[in-house]
């Protein structure tokens, strides 16, 4: 099996192992001794021309190879690559490799280099979204810790969520920093300590950020069951699901990744390990979409209640609107793309994970902040006291300056 990203990771890598194969069986063949044959009919010994390994055969026999099988990379092909051994050595292959095995997609360099110009971009969209809502989060979390009516258990959560998302960006940042800052780097075989670390990093943002999301929605359905009564305990317990779970999750999944599948910067999605990241998040955004389900129903029995006063509805629909908007929005996309093969729908996947996905923290600074009303009721209250404190200020040093 191929473990790589990125297909051209996959030829890389594929023709690394099977180097690495062929010359295990020279070395051995070359600790092992031959029987004696007459001078003249030593035969061929074993050999790696770069493509294929070539098994040993004697003076006057052949051997067939079938194309490099790298899947989505090279197209099935029936041909064979035949070299036959003789006196002199292995002759040249009667079907050159590059009659014989086609890619998938040829390339050309006006491919390679509207190629790269597309990731050109895709860097600077994802380095915009992400200052953005790095930037909102920022003055989020500003706005509720300063204002001290704003403290609450509710904006508490808040604040969780919203660093999640500044881990997240930052996460994206300090792994391009690593893996891409030096382009000699070979990205497909580089294997360091520094890279590991960020991109164990970057998987604890991100199961963070959907954890926080299900502390969310847990939070709003308490809110309805409680009827507001009684949430501070719970804020413990919120804390360790938000940011216990995914810390177990990858301490697990790096002790499995050192054990078993130590190999390259852990970042190919397409190892069996990796479903000890996805299979946690899929489980949150499971749960995630019950708690949608059963909020939406008591919500509906809520507002048609008598007993409640139109102020906690209010409520109610304030913080639903948010939450319910986000549980879908961060949901969706995620499940549709892990049901898939990782080199499907590659441009989508990038789209919408990098792309859209930076200006998420934007939008739930949005949602639960800039758009709250609370929140702006509060910073108005505080602006008009400013006003009114400079006005006085003012005031008095004019009065000041008139009497003396």
């Amino acid at each position: 099996k191929v473990r790589a990203t990125h297909p051209d990771c996959s030829v890389v890598l594929y023709f690394q192992e099977q180097e690495a194969e062929c010359l295990e069986i020279i070395r051995s063949e070359s600790q092992t001794p031959a029987p004696p044959r007459p001078p003249g009919q030593q035969g061929c010994l074993t050999e790696w021309d770069g493509v294929s390994c070539w098994a040993a055969v004697p003076v006057g026999q052949s051997r067939a190879v079938a194309c490099p099988d790298i899947l989505h990379v090279f197209k099935k092909s029936e041909a064979l690559i035949w070299r036959n051994c003789t006196e002199s050595g292995w002759s040249f292959p009667s079907l050159p490799y590059y009659n014989a095995c086609e890619l998938e997609a040829i390339g050309s360099n006006n491919n390679t280099e509207a190629k790269a110009s597309y990731f050109v971009t895709m860097k600077v969209l994802y380095t915009c979204g992400y200052s953005t809502s790095l930037a909102a989060l920022f003055l989020a979390i500003g706005i509720f810790s300063c204002f001290r009516k704003l403290h609450c258990t509710r904006n508490s959560i808040h604040i969780h969520f919203f660093t999640s998302f500044i881990l997240r960006g930052a996460a994206v940042f300090i792994k391009d920093a690593v893996l891409f800052s030096d382009e000699s780097i070979d990205h497909c075989t580089m294997s360091t300590v520094n890279c590991k670390a960020a991109i164990a990093f970057f998987q604890y943002s991100v199961l963070a950020n959907f954890y926080w999301l299900l502390v969310e929605g847990m939070y709003l359905q308490t809110l309805l069951l409680l009827t507001f009564t009684s949430d501070k305990r719970y804020i413990w317990w919120y804390i360790l699901i938000g940011w216990g779970i995914p810390m177990l999750t990858v301490c697990i999944w790096v002790v499995t990744r050192l054990q078993y599948d130590n190999h390259g910067c852990w970042d190919d999605y397409t190892s069996l390990y990796w479903w000890v990241i996805k299979a946690p998040i899929l489980l949150a955004i499971f749960v995630n979409f019950l708690i949608f389900l059963n909020v939406t129903r008591m919500l509906a029995q809520k507002i048609r209640s008598p007993d409640i006063s139109k102020n906690y509805k209010q409520q109610y629909m304030r913080l639903t609107k948010s939450t319910l908007l986000l549980i879908p929005l961060f949901g969706v996309h995620y499940v549709v793309f892990a049901l898939f093969p990782e080199h499907i729908g590659v441009d989508a996947r990038l789209y919408f994970e990098l792309v859209l996905g930076s200006y998420q923290g934007f939008l739930v600074a949005l949602l639960y902040c800039f758009l709250n009303g609370e929140v702006q009721a509060e910073v108005k209250r505080n602006w008009g006291k400013w006003q009114l404190s400079m006005e006085s200020n003012v005031f008095n040093l004019v009065t000041q300056d008139f009497t003396a």
